[in-house]
């Protein structure tokens, strides 16, 4: 995602926390949640998998090879673009998308999205 779309659901979330932007349709809100649920956890499933590439070694004892292992971990990490930081982005982006729903439903329903989820598995039904 990019920073626009970051930009964006933050405001969303914003506006969805103040009463302002509400989801009117109980049933894309609870399977909207559903599948943020999802991409958060595979995000961060992904950013322990993408730590690993903050090893970087095996290039040789000479300053070229210092060089590039350095450009490597910097491309890992502690960059603005570095892809620990662009996942962490995604994650928020995400977070933010899930409250939106969340709110929807609860404004539609009254309960809590994580409440719906056992009345479903019991039910078989939204709400």
């Amino acid at each position: 995602m990019s920073q626009n779309d970051a930009n964006l659901w933050r405001q969303l979330a914003e506006k969805a926390r103040a009463g302002e932007l509400y989801l009117d349709d109980e049933n894309a809100a609870y399977l909207c949640a559903k599948a943020c649920d999802k991409r958060l956890d595979d995000l961060v499933k992904l950013l322990a998998f993408a730590r690993n590439a903050q090893n970087v070694s095996g290039f040789g004892d000479f300053k070229m090879a210092d060089d590039l292992a350095k450009k490597f971990v910097k491309q890992a990490t502690g960059d603005p673009n570095s892809i620990d930081q662009v996942i962490a982005e995604d994650i928020e982006t995400v977070k933010n998308m899930r409250e939106v729903m969340a709110i929807s439903f609860k404004r539609i329903t009254g309960q809590d999205i994580e409440n719906a989820a056992a009345i479903v598995n019991e039910t078989g039904q939204v709400g």
